[in-house]
């Protein structure tokens, strides 16, 4: 008997009438082992969250979400239980681990406080004993100094440590089944693999079964048994991991594929975007949902959804070519001018010059909160942004990339040296200089779900800025915006709270854009989109600077995406800048040993002598 299996399961929600009922998750048959990692991936929307709600009762009640089928846990029939049962078994059978460790956390508690009361709701355990437990949890989510966290709240531990801490509160009750829904989407490539190897341990350690809810290939080729890719709320291919990625049938499959970013592909690619956007949940077509945006569909493909068909052993796909398996796509040569210099008139100056900048935050201490001693964030940076070039500041979590950048955006004021955009100083820039400043940079910040005022539809986020320049923000221009960013105009009229993390983001960048700035500063702007979405907003923002000679200043902590954008690279440790560059030079021979560990630690690629196990879960596309 497996651990987990699913079968038939569909869940549709009912809007007032006369809007038609939306299927968010149709016919879905999954099963899984104890110890092993299932992989979901697909686009925003492709209904991989709502099935993953399902399996923790999470769905809205009945009229408003019907959902049938059947989940099993360890044979127990999740689907039957009533409101008290579910209680008993949400958090002690199965838990979750959710993207935004920010907002899973409650801010008023310690984190001691939050584990130690999870696990007493479901064991009758004394506050020491779940005091001991907690620390337990923590050692196993590999915190650091578990004891002292105990008494730390969330907002006093980095990202990495609050996704370490969310790890431990979803497992300090032994689950038998846990959910990672994007659990690395926003850490730098060390702490990822840190966290996926602790999940990894925890499944083989515990027999527990891990669900893993991603749009990272790389982590799935590394970590996944099994893999279901999902769109428009149907399973289009699943199976093994290795099979998955590594023989994909379904040509959607084969599209996110050639999509992802590589390591071992050519500086600054053109990557391969998937054309068109999925169907609205509202209008899903009659025949197989993908056929719209398939470049090998044919007429039958609009009548009717080909099944779920099995080829090798437990490989299966639904498409009419999957016997066929049509090679996926290479990709597409850039266009003169997007892998190239900069346009004449502005390649070699500088737009942005960081002059031996640093960044002391005080520590104050004792009744009387005197400062005693400094953190240094920055320390003697010296760096040039040149105009239409792409710059890309990479380092862990803590390496002063964040902090670098709030003093070109002003939001802090240096402690030493100086900052100059074209020749304005930052810290003193005169109304004029501002104006410039608060139009010509503009910044996608790394948290869609904080950088969005919820109070505001799209179109207001949109319009905004746009009136405040002095700027046309008609219809057509907040379409086109939106357009270009892989979103309809439905979405104009409504709030942030009616799109997922990674739609949130794609409005993000929109906004930024609609000054056509000459800078962007980009704070892991799409490191919560999907592959397809990444391609087509990476291929705009390289268009853009052809055209236009826009300069990007690139925070990110994905290296596959870092060669397919930057022309120059600056590796960031401890305040520090520890290695600078053209990229090709840093991807190909780099000189200092934290780059070169970075580079081993990236997902995809094999860092440590490959097991015969990891060989197996390591697909070529990724070797």
């Amino acid at each position: 008997m497996s651990l987990l299996e699913i079968e038939d399961l569909s869940v549709t929600f009912h809007g007032n009438p006369p809007s038609p009922p939306v299927r968010a998750v149709d016919s879905v048959d999954l099963t899984l082992e104890a110890g092993e990692t299932l992989a979901i991936v697909g686009e925003s929307g492709s209904g991989k969250t709502v099935t993953a709600l399902s399996l923790l009762g999470l769905n809205p009640p009945e009229p408003v979400c019907v959902t049938t089928g059947a989940i099993r846990l360890d044979g127990t029939d999740l689907r039957a239980l009533g409101a008290q049962q579910w209680r008993a078994v949400r958090g002690r059978r199965v838990a979750m681990v959710f993207q935004d460790p920010g907002s899973a956390l409650n801010p008023l508690l310690t984190i001691g406080t939050q584990i130690t009361d999870a696990v007493r709701a479901h064991e009758q355990l004394t506050r020491e004993q779940a005091r001991r437990r907690a620390v337990e949890a923590l050692e196993q989510a590999r915190m650091p100094e578990p004891e002292s966290r105990l008494r730390q709240y969330p907002h006093e531990l980095s990202g990495g440590m609050r996704q370490r801490a969310a790890i431990a509160l979803a497992i300090a009750a032994r689950p038998r089944l846990l959910i990672a829904d994007e659990p690395t989407t926003a850490l730098d490539v060390a702490v990822q693999a840190e966290i996926m190897d602790m999940l990894r341990s925890l499944c083989l350690d515990l027999g527990m079964g891990l669900v893993l809810i991603t749009h990272d290939l790389g982590v799935v080729a590394e970590q996944a048994d099994k893999a279901a890719v999902m769109y428009a709320g149907r399973i289009v291919e699943s199976g093994p991991a290795a099979l998955v990625l590594g023989r994909p049938r379904m040509p959607y499959t084969q599209a996110l594929l050639a999509a992802t970013p590589r390591l071992d592909a050519a500086a600054r690619t053109r990557l391969v975007s998937i054309e068109g956007q999925p169907p609205r949940p509202r209008q899903s077509p009659s025949g197989c949902s993908f056929a719209p945006r398939c470049p090998v569909a044919v007429d039958a493909c609009t009548t009717s959804a080909p099944p779920l068909t099995l080829f090798d052993g437990d490989h299966a796909a639904a498409c009419l070519f999957a016997e066929a398996r049509v090679e996926r796509p290479a990709p597409a040569p850039a266009p003169p001018g997007v892998t190239d210099a900069a346009p004449t008139t502005t390649a070699g100056h500088p737009l942005v010059e960081f002059d031996a900048v640093d960044l002391r935050y005080p520590v104050r201490s004792g009744m009387l909160r005197r400062v005693t001693s400094h953190v240094h964030a920055v320390q003697e940076v010296s760096l040039q942004v040149q105009a239409g070039r792409t710059l890309a500041l990479v380092g862990e979590s803590g390496s002063g990339k964040t902090s670098l950048t709030k003093l070109l955006l002003r939001l802090e004021r240096p402690s030493g040296g100086t900052v100059r955009y074209d020749g304005i100083d930052v810290t003193r820039p005169g109304p004029a200089g501002l104006r410039r400043l608060q139009r010509e940079v503009q910044v996608v910040f790394q948290n869609p779900y904080a950088s969005l005022d919820p109070r505001l539809t799209i179109r207001q986020i949109l319009e905004e800025p746009l009136r405040v320049h002095g700027l046309e923000a008609g219809e057509g221009t907040l379409t086109a915006l939106l357009r270009d960013v892989g979103l309809d105009s439905f979405a104009l009229d409504r709030f942030p709270s009616a799109f997922s993390g990674g739609q949130r983001q794609r409005i993000a960048i929109a906004r930024a854009l609609g000054l056509r700035p000459r800078l962007i500063v980009c704070d892991e702007a799409v490191s919560a989109l999907d592959v397809s979405i990444q391609a087509q907003v990476l291929n705009l923002l390289a268009d853009l600077q052809a055209e236009h000679g826009m300069a990007y200043l690139f925070i990110t902590h994905d290296l596959a995406v870092v060669r397919s954008v930057a022309h120059h690279i600056a590796v960031m440790r401890h305040g520090r800048i520890v290695e600078e560059g053209a990229a090709e030079d840093i991807y190909e021979a780099p000189a200092h040993e934290y780059t070169r560990e970075l580079l081993a630690r990236a997902p995809g690629r094999q860092h440590t002598a490959p097991t015969s196990q990891s060989k197996e879960r390591s697909p070529q596309w990724q070797r």
